[in-house]
């Protein structure tokens, strides 16, 4: 049980006490309509979240990893395939991979934005691959490496153009993991526009776990993409295979959105700008309240790059004493992530990775470091959490 005066690292209760008669309104009509699975409300927020988004199409599904997985069937990977992604993120991204069939392999990451480096999958796409017709073939697996899903996370996204740029001329699909950057932007020099983050691959992931920028109160996900045929297939496989009622086209999944969470979502998608905006004030602030602390690493964003904060994340080589040193002052961190997927137990009899293969991965996963962060913070809170690390450094320089 955290202290009255603790600071928590994630605040779920003042977004839903500040929506909360509309939350119970959205559910007495739930429960006076008996429409739980599909229906006008479904419909209404998956048209509200595409065009958030600058999508054509979105598809309500059961969770992120359901949307990730169903994105890459409907995309087109199929069993044996290798999909290329980071090492340095969630075991969703890869549990994706393996449910669709596919086999994942891993590139570094940045050492300063923590997202997919383009240099190292430019080397994995030129040493670690044959090019034949225009199609990369992966010289360790054998098999065709069909899709590449850059990751964008802490709320910030990839460098897509460079990636993009990259899978294009491999015949490569991009599948975006858009599951902690609902809103973030990315500006494309290539298309002299912004985008946003779930418009610029042939599909993108989204999770609204409850601790999301954007979350339900539960369990729930989304697909988006420009493409019709990509939607309507997601849509099949959600609702196993259905294209109507008792007619299967194929075999699918019992991966479907439910109507109050979407209505949940729907509520709360009018209040995410808002709310990314105070985000982004609040990491604003923590710069300048941490500026020159020497030891501490601060989050890199970069000039193409409008990120949304879902994580606030430092770095320093005295992570683990400084995490011990908040948590006795009642102060809650996190830590994303700490073992990069490459040296998990669940894949070390399935991939052919080990310790030294992805260094700048390896070393993040020792210096990072999750600070509170979400729209209700409030400055004292912040002064506080950041006066702490300075006590610490001071007390160690």
């Amino acid at each position: 049980m955290m202290k009255d005066n603790a600071i928590p690292f994630l605040d779920l209760v003042a977004p839903h006490l500040e929506a909360e008669e509309e939350l119970v309104l959205l559910f007495r009509e739930a429960l006076r309509a008996g429409r739980f699975i599909g229906g006008p409300v479904l419909d209404g927020f998956e048209a509200d979240f595409a065009r958030f988004c600058g999508a054509q199409h979105c598809v309500g599904v059961g969770s992120g990893t359901d949307a990730l997985r169903l994105a890459l069937v409907a995309a087109g990977v199929r069993p044996g395939d290798t999909v290329v992604t980071v090492p340095n993120t969630f075991i969703a991204t890869t549990e994706a991979i393996s449910q669709a069939g596919a086999l994942p392999a891993f590139v570094d990451v940045d050492r300063h934005t923590c997202n997919m480096d383009p240099e190292a999958l430019r080397e994995f796409l030129e040493t670690g691959c044959e090019q034949k017709n225009g199609r990369a073939i992966s010289k360790r697996t054998k098999s065709p490496v069909t899709a590449v899903i850059p990751v964008h996370l802490y709320g910030q996204t990839a460098d897509m153009d460079a990636i993009t740029g990259l899978a294009e001329k491999s015949g490569l699909l991009v599948v975006e993991d858009a599951c902690q950057a609902h809103g973030a932007q990315y500006f494309s020099k290539r298309e002299k526009r912004w985008r946003t983050a779930g418009s610029m691959g042939v599909a993108a992931a989204f999770s609204f776990y409850p601790g999301k920028n954007l979350g339900a109160c539960g369990e729930a996900g989304a697909v988006t993409t420009g493409s019709p045929e990509i939607a309507e297939k997601v849509c099949m496989l959600r609702d196993h295979g259905q294209s109507r009622k008792y007619y299967h086209e194929m075999e699918g999944y019992n991966g479907r959105l439910d109507a109050i969470q979407a209505g949940i979502l729907r509520l709360k998608l009018g209040k995410l700008a808002r709310w990314n905006e105070l985000r982004r004030q609040n990491a604003a602030r923590y710069d300048a309240l941490l500026a020159g602390v020497e030891g501490l690493t601060l989050p890199h964003e970069p000039p193409w790059s409008k990120g949304v904060y879902h994580l606030y994340v430092i770095r320093t080589e005295m992570r683990d004493e400084l995490q011990d040193f908040l948590n006795k002052k009642g102060i809650a961190t996190g830590l994303h992530y700490p073992v990069p997927l490459h040296m998990q137990n669940a894949y070390s009899r399935v991939l052919w990775y080990g310790k030294g293969d992805f260094p700048v991965s390896e070393r993040l996963a020792g210096e990072i470091l999750s600070l509170p962060m979400y729209p209700s913070i409030s400055e004292a809170q912040m002064r506080r959490v950041t006066g702490s690390i300075r006590d610490f450094f001071k007390t160690r320089g």
